[in-house]
């Protein structure tokens, strides 16, 4: 493992705080205090345009793994922050192109690989050695899309969107499509009545898995003859689950962001309400729902853009991940090219800590 030390930030310097605008329902105590502040963690040294970072984790012992995603067929890497000594470090300096990240209960760190020269596959991590190996990257053998998100449930599966947003890389599935993979290795396909799966995150009775449908268009074709694909479904679903960990009826809409991008990553507290990354151009945040799909709060993490060039455009966020521990009240974020905190009056819901 490379421990080199990237960067640390100070929280009472007050060039890395970022006043933020909070806006929350009359009849929810939102779970941002007033006058909550977005602070830096992280930023990486490249301008913001060399693209961002993604998929924060909580590790058993704290620590907030992301990935540090290059555009382009570049190297991604997988840091690490330590909420104790305010340091970030790399943890895995050959990550492909990393995005999603989640933990397993016997420790180990679960990585969604991409398109576009990664190896389109879920890997494995050993934090001890910082080697990973292949978990799976074939569906009835032919190659995954480009695995972009997962969640794990209490049983130890691991819920896994496939979608397919670019790279040179030919297509072999018809659909973009969630999958589970078991501990045993089997791969069950949860459901593709979605147009281009994002972020996914499962309800703490284990009853409701919610998908965020992000259809930005283009894409990668999986025949040359077929049409580029415009902008689609922006929107939020909850597919109700049976005792088997499958859909067991039709999907809810529970968000519908119309013509405006919607939700990346999305995480849910321990009361069951969902919080999601919004991408919005007109309104980028931290947007909290409840299981009905109504609005609870709402942090605004950049200034709101009318046009322009999307990596010219600053604070858009990706992901977000709760703390745990002595840092249980915190929400980290990542947004644009760096790591960002919260503090919060809620706890986040983390399958992989809880005792069975």
């Amino acid at each position: 493992m490379n421990t080199c030390v990237l960067t640390a930030f100070r929280c009472c310097c007050a060039a890395t705080m970022i006043v933020s605008t909070l806006a929350a329902s009359a009849d929810h105590a939102s779970i941002f205090p007033a006058g909550a502040r977005l602070e830096v963690l992280y930023t990486h040294p490249a301008s913001p345009d060399e693209g961002l970072t993604e998929g924060p984790a909580v590790a058993r012992d704290g620590s907030i793994y992301f990935s540090d995603m290059t555009n382009g067929s570049g190297v991604n890497r997988i840091l690490r922050y330590d909420p104790r000594t305010r340091k970030t470090v790399v943890f895995a300096g050959q990550a492909g192109k990393c995005n999603g990240n989640a933990f397993l209960a016997d420790g180990a760190l679960i990585s969604c690989d991409g398109a576009d020269g990664g190896g389109r596959r879920l890997i494995r991590w050993n934090l001890q050695t910082g080697r990973g190996t292949t978990l799976v990257d074939r569906i009835q053998g032919r190659r995954l899309n480009s695995p972009n998100d997962l969640c794990v449930d209490l049983q130890g599966r691991i819920y896994f969107t496939d979608p397919r947003y670019g790279g040179p890389e030919p297509r072999e599935l018809e659909h973009e499509a969630v999958y589970r993979l078991d501990p045993d290795g089997t791969v069950v396909e949860i459901t593709w009545d979605v147009e281009r799966p994002n972020g996914l995150a499962l309800s703490p009775d284990q009853q409701t898995l919610y998908i965020g449908d992000h259809n930005n268009g283009g894409g990668n074709r999986l025949h040359t003859t077929d049409p580029v694909t415009t902008p689609g479904a922006m929107k939020v679903y909850a597919f109700p689950l049976d005792g088997r960990g499958r859909v067991c009826g039709p999907r809810r809409t529970l968000v519908d962001f119309g013509s405006e991008n919607g939700a990346d990553g999305m995480r849910v507290d321990t009361q069951g309400n969902l919080y999601l990354a919004v991408r919005s151009l007109a309104r980028p945040g931290i947007m909290e729902i409840n299981p009905d799909g109504k609005e609870l709060a709402f942090l605004e993490t950049g200034p709101r853009h009318q046009q322009g060039p999307f990596a010219d455009l600053k604070g858009i966020p990706s992901n977000l991940e709760f703390g745990t521990g002595d840092d249980a009240d915190s929400l980290y974020l990542t947004i644009d090219r760096g790591l960002y905190r919260v503090r919060v009056n809620t706890r986040g819901f983390h399958p992989h800590l809880v005792r069975q």
